[in-house]
């Protein structure tokens, strides 16, 4: 018999539901490439009206599409793009804008909310004509904000920096990879929470839970572009309307679960309090992100998630410090119980001398965050 496993490394663990691999088998499919699958077509519509822009384009990774976003607002060498210093595209995409791009990050630091300070934003825009400097030519934001614990950005902080981006003739992208979490904690429509932005990307594998894909929006123009550079890095698929049909899914049936997984994740925190060894600032716990501390010298976030592997619940350690817990739609409330008897049960055991350490096999090292 299966052991059940409760895994909250990141919410890109789900497997595809019954309805995803259904509609995945049922799917009508063409050469996306040469431009005619159906799926495909019909999808990338129906984000981009959810989204609230003319366009969209399905693209295989959040960092593809990021990057496809950042090459077509900054298509000449040389160019800056502001951003935080604790960003997902900053941090962990690889350092494409600069290895492919020929482009400049100019890093803003993130507050603990996520946001970067309107003020130095301005500071930090470079104008075009000056001699030793890049030239900005965009602003990007990302929202939730994974690094500050999934805190999300507000319609009024996106619009004041969309104002700042207008008026410097920059444009503004969003890394929407958890936009959804965002609309849902925040209580504003999707479409609204991204107006101010010329272009967005949305994961469809992390909280939505299909097995692949993001989707970028923006301008017709825009995606237009994006289509050949999609192309330029590989990206482009044929038959892609099998993946298309589970991330309609996903879209379908799982937005409308994100609050539940919320309100897990808010259990989950309240629960981890309790623990002697542990800390947890509730107030930081906006979706469906939990980030605890250890405070005790004798636990290691490493080995806690060892003893933990040991108990079939799977974590991520984060820091030399600090673990990191997602909730997702395949984690239920009786999930969350279970994971907070283990971490009790795991801390306890550490504490004893009883545990035994061995090799971590679920991925989950201080290298491998960036989920």
């Amino acid at each position: 018999m299966l052991t059940k496993v409760v895994d909250l490394r990141s919410d890109t663990v789900t497997k595809p539901s019954e309805a995803m691999r259904a509609a995945m088998a049922a799917a009508d499919v063409d050469d996306d490439v040469l431009g005619t699958d159906p799926t495909a077509h019909r999808f990338e519509a129906e984000m981009a009206r959810m989204m609230g822009k003319e366009a969209a384009l399905f693209v295989p990774s959040g960092t593809m599409a990021n990057l496809i976003s950042v090459l077509v607002h900054c298509d000449t060498r040389g160019s800056e793009v502001i951003l935080g210093d604790n960003s997902h595209m900053h941090i962990y995409e690889n350092g494409g804008m600069s290895t492919i791009g020929g482009i400049h990050p100019r890093t803003v630091k993130n507050n603990p909310d996520g946001t970067m300070d309107i003020d130095k934003i301005v500071a930090a825009i470079r104008h075009q004509g000056a001699l030793y400097y890049p030239t900005t030519r965009l602003i990007c934001l990302e929202n939730t904000q994974g690094n500050c614990g999934g805190k999300c950005l507000s319609v009024e902080y996106t619009d004041k920096v969309g104002e700042v981006a207008k008026a410097h003739g920059l444009k503004l992208h969003i890394d929407g990879a958890r936009i959804f979490n965002a609309s849902v904690a925040l209580g504003v429509p999707v479409d609204r929470l991204v107006r101010a932005a010329d272009s967005v990307s949305v994961c469809l594998s992390k909280g939505l839970g299909a097995p692949v894909g993001s989707v970028i929006v923006g301008s017709k123009a825009f995606i237009q572009k994006a289509k050949i550079l999609r192309k330029t890095l590989g990206g482009g698929m044929r038959q892609v309307g099998v993946l298309c049909a589970a991330a309609h899914v996903g879209v379908r049936d799982t937005v409308g679960k994100l609050a539940d997984d919320h309100r897990r994740a808010k259990v989950l925190a309240v629960g981890l309090k309790k623990i002697k060894q542990l800390t947890v600032d509730l107030s930081s716990v906006e979706t469906n992100m939990v980030y605890f501390d250890i405070t005790d010298p004798q636990i290691s976030p490493a080995k806690l998630c060892q003893v933990l592997e040991q108990r079939h619940v799977l974590a991520m350690p984060v820091s030399s410090k600090s673990v990191r817990l997602v909730i997702h739609y395949q984690i239920s409330d009786s999930d969350v119980q279970h994971a907070l008897t283990c971490i009790e049960e795991a801390v306890e055991e550490i504490l004893s001398g009883n545990a035994k350490f061995e090799h971590l096999t679920n991925g989950a090292t201080t290298n491998s965050y960036g989920n």
